[in-house]
């Protein structure tokens, strides 16, 4: 448990390994089956920084949402995350995503690397 309250206090002491600004295209589509129905396209603008102890970004921009057979539609949208090295072989790592609209949306991922 002792491991938990050091590890945000590390991060933060840590002398940063990257810091910087960049661009991110990204496209998402969906499949179910062999249906395929529709992809987004971020147009992102961030900012990440990395420690010996993890890393951490933040983006947001335009995403154009396509659905198939549907009309497009550009809606503002972000993301921030990030991950904390745990082990020399495990990492942890998470993010947020948001959506705003006239009904705003949000996502999470979570999950575990492991090294081998």
């Amino acid at each position: 448990m002792k491991i938990l309250t050091l590890i945000p206090a590390a991060i933060f002491a840590a002398t940063p390994a990257f810091a910087g600004p960049y661009v991110n295209v990204e496209n998402n589509a969906g499949f179910t089956g062999s249906n395929f129905g529709g992809h987004v396209t971020d147009f992102h603008i961030g900012y990440e920084s990395a420690t010996d102890f993890g890393a951490y970004y933040i983006q947001a921009g335009p995403s154009i949402f396509a659905p198939d057979g549907g009309e497009e539609e550009t809606k503002l949208t972000g993301k921030v995350g990030g991950s904390i090295q745990a082990t020399d072989r495990v990492s942890v790592y998470g993010e947020l995503s948001a959506a705003f609209d006239n009904v705003n949306s949000y996502g999470t991922k979570v999950g575990v690397k492991y090294n081998f």
